[in-house]
């Protein structure tokens, strides 16, 4: 699996997480900021008017606002761990990141060097061997077409020289070159 294929989606499942916990946070701050609020009205403004409910309030209101108190405290500190979890996570997958950038980086740089060598090379056998050639043709095949020239010239002479024996006749008694005119 591509490394960076696994940070990216640890890094999505990362601030998933981290969206999550902040909308709880937000959602029981919001209710303890009613249930205080709640609080300040009953013990406030309302308190004389509710004396003749406060027997019945105590037993409804009064342990949800303990509750939701209770739950606030216990929630602020888990809420607080899991974003320093979170940060050190994030800080964590950044250094990672950057090495992998750096190696990926290094890879590719190396692999370009090789390739420019590769080609250097390659360009330097061809041209080595089209001067291979050059020089065979030069001192192998052109000695050689001039020998041939040379040896087929003096076969021609040997045979001028010594009467055309070599001359084929045909049946009719003419010789070949007669044959041609």
């Amino acid at each position: 699996m591509d490394p960076t294929i696994f940070i990216a989606v640890t890094t999505a499942a990362v601030v998933l997480q981290a969206l999550i916990l902040v909308a709880m946070y937000l959602a029981v701050r919001k209710v303890g900021a009613k249930v205080e609020a709640l609080a300040t009205e009953v013990q406030g403004s309302l308190l004389p008017k509710v004396t003749s409910l406060t027997t019945q309030m105590q037993d409804t209101v009064l342990p949800a606002v303990g509750t939701a108190h209770a739950m606030l405290i216990e929630l602020k500190p888990k809420v607080e761990a899991v974003a320093d979890d979170i940060k050190s996570t994030t800080a964590l997958v950044r250094a990672q990141a950057v090495r992998i950038d750096a190696t990926l980086t290094d890879i590719v740089d190396r692999t370009r060097l090789q390739v420019i060598r590769a080609d250097e090379l390659v360009n330097r056998t061809m041209d080595k061997i089209e001067e291979t050639g050059d020089m065979v043709r030069k001192t192998v095949v052109s000695p050689v077409r001039h020998i041939s020239g040379v040896v087929r010239g003096v076969s021609t002479g040997f045979e001028v020289f010594f009467g055309g024996r070599r001359r084929r006749r045909n049946g009719n008694g003419a010789t070949q070159d007669e044959m041609f005119i």
